[in-house]
């Protein structure tokens, strides 16, 4: 008996990790798209959803932030937007908390 509580417990446990998993997959996502469409502005890139893809896309190339940011940064330059790290990760920040928020709505 004892036994399949546990079996339960584990479960239940495993449930709940995967659907903080997924909220919290969803809301970087969201993070992504809401800086793709920052940095296209300043950028000037017309194709949002193109590059709201790249951006995305940048994120799976290794765990953290680190790699979202290079990829900004290189756009930026190609571009000629005179922009630093620091005011990107500030972004960054920022829509991270915006994008929490929304998630925790729907």
């Amino acid at each position: 008996m004892a036994e399949g509580v546990f079996t339960e417990r584990e479960r239940a446990f495993e449930a709940a990790f995967a659907m903080q998993e997924a909220t919290r997959f969803r809301t970087i996502a969201r993070r992504n798209r809401m800086l793709a469409a920052w940095a296209a502005s300043l950028i000037g890139r017309d194709d949002l959803d193109v590059y709201a893809s790249e951006v995305i896309a940048a994120d799976f190339s290794k765990a953290g932030d680190a790699d979202v940011l290079r990829k900004l940064m290189r756009d930026f330059a190609a571009a000629g937007v005179a922009i630093d790290e620091e005011t990107v990760q500030l972004k960054m920040h920022a829509f991270m908390q915006a994008a929490s928020q929304q998630t925790e709505v729907l």
